[in-house]
């Protein structure tokens, strides 16, 4: 198993968990982005740095994230493909992506875009702090127990 993570857009506390949970689970993990990111680097930590192109960490987690690994992300086109191929996904504010409720994970988020894009919806400012923070760590423990006893 591999932990991939689309790195562009996670925050620090999030790659800080991993990154921990890494070195304790002697997990080899990717953090995949298109520049430098900060983070604790050790045996079980690596970074792909890829092109500043649209899509270009996508399309390399795409291409390399089978069915025994976990992939966060919150980009949920990514999540319906991987999904679909038989990967773990999460995001970072802990929501499960199933093959059961994708597609109408996918669906709100293209309604919630047009929305935007009209100038119907404006997205809250979010914030990621220590509840947000423990939330996504039980989740991400929770989907690493499950793979490792599959």
């Amino acid at each position: 198993m591999t932990v991939w993570v689309d790195a562009d857009s996670c925050p620090v506390r999030v790659r800080e968990i991993v990154a921990k949970a890494a070195l304790a689970r002697k997990l080899p993990t990717v953090f995949v982005a298109n520049r430098r990111i900060p983070l604790q680097r050790n045996a079980y930590v690596k970074t792909a740095i890829v092109q500043k192109t649209e899509g270009s960490a996508d399309a390399l987690i795409r291409e390399r994230a089978g069915g025994s690994d976990l992939v966060i992300t919150r980009d949920i086109p990514l999540a319906a493909e991987l999904v679909r191929k038989g990967v773990s996904v999460i995001n970072d504010r802990s929501e499960v992506f199933a093959a059961g409720t994708i597609s109408e994970r996918l669906s709100l988020r293209d309604f919630m875009q047009n929305l935007r894009e009209t100038g119907l919806y404006e997205s809250p400012e979010g914030t990621f702090g220590p509840r947000e923070a423990r939330l996504f760590s039980n989740a991400f423990d929770r989907e690493l127990t499950r793979l490792e006893t599959k």
